[in-house]
């Protein structure tokens, strides 16, 4: 469902992305991490079209995303470390918006706004502007939005920043419901506790290259290293 072949992308002297290659198959929750610098944004703006690669080839819900990037984005969402509201929208304004913009049918949107706005708990919140919502709320409305057009494929990226313990295990849970119904989802996160729960496998990048990515007993099998992910990551990563 997530393809990327020998992607590439330097800025001046520095390669953000070095060589990159992955498949993420249907159903499946991956977990890419790395340290901050690393390359994980630039890879996912590269799969999202944001970002051109200089080299390589991207395949994103069988559909060439450097081809076609228009059809490719119909079939993903995206969700960023600081996603973007319109202040003055309300939330389910925003929803709304958010239809037109996949050029959703306006009787399935209608249909669609209010369930996604109850699963998030925002109901209630529903006529509020976006700019009166909590960072937590925000995060809500931006998740409900971004699945209401059943996307393929879900770039997420740093999910659990600023968030509660209960939005935290309310976006746990839905990405792992999603996934069971064949979603493809990759997922960035500096919570490594997270990432060994809910991960079905996980790729590790540092300085733009993929030094390690399978299970996480194949992840502790490739480096001799037993215990956590933490620990794991650390001896990895430390230079």
């Amino acid at each position: 469902m997530i393809r990327l072949e020998h992607l590439h992308k330097s800025y001046g002297n520095l390669k953000a992305v070095d060589d990159l290659c992955l498949d993420v198959g249907d159903g499946e929750l991956f977990c890419f991490l790395g340290p901050n610098g690393a390359g994980k944004t630039t890879s996912i703006k590269m799969m999202t079209g944001l970002v051109r690669p200089d080299a390589g080839q991207i395949t994103m819900a069988g559909v060439d995303a450097l081809a076609s990037p228009v059809e490719a984005r119909r079939r993903m969402g995206y969700i960023p470390d600081m996603p973007f509201l319109y202040d003055r929208l309300t939330a389910m304004e925003f929803l709304y918006f958010t239809g037109d913009l996949y050029q959703m049918p306006r009787d399935e949107v209608r249909e669609k706004a209010p369930r996604q706005l109850e699963i998030f708990g925002m109901m209630d919140r529903a006529h509020t502007l976006t700019k009166d919502l909590s960072h937590g709320m925000r995060q809500r409305v931006i998740y409900a939005a971004t699945l209401m057009h059943e996307p393929d494929v879900l770039l997420v990226d740093e999910p659990f920043i600023g968030l509660d313990p209960h939005s935290i295990r309310l976006i746990k849970d839905l990405l792992r419901e999603h996934t069971r119904r064949g979603m493809t989802v990759l997922m960035t996160t500096h919570i490594l506790a997270i990432a060994e729960e809910i991960g079905d496998r996980i790729g590790i990048i540092d300085q733009g290259k993929m030094i390690v990515c399978g299970k996480l007993e194949e992840l502790h099998a490739a480096a001799q290293s037993t215990g956590r992910l933490e620990d794991l990551f650390l001896s990895l990563t430390m230079h």
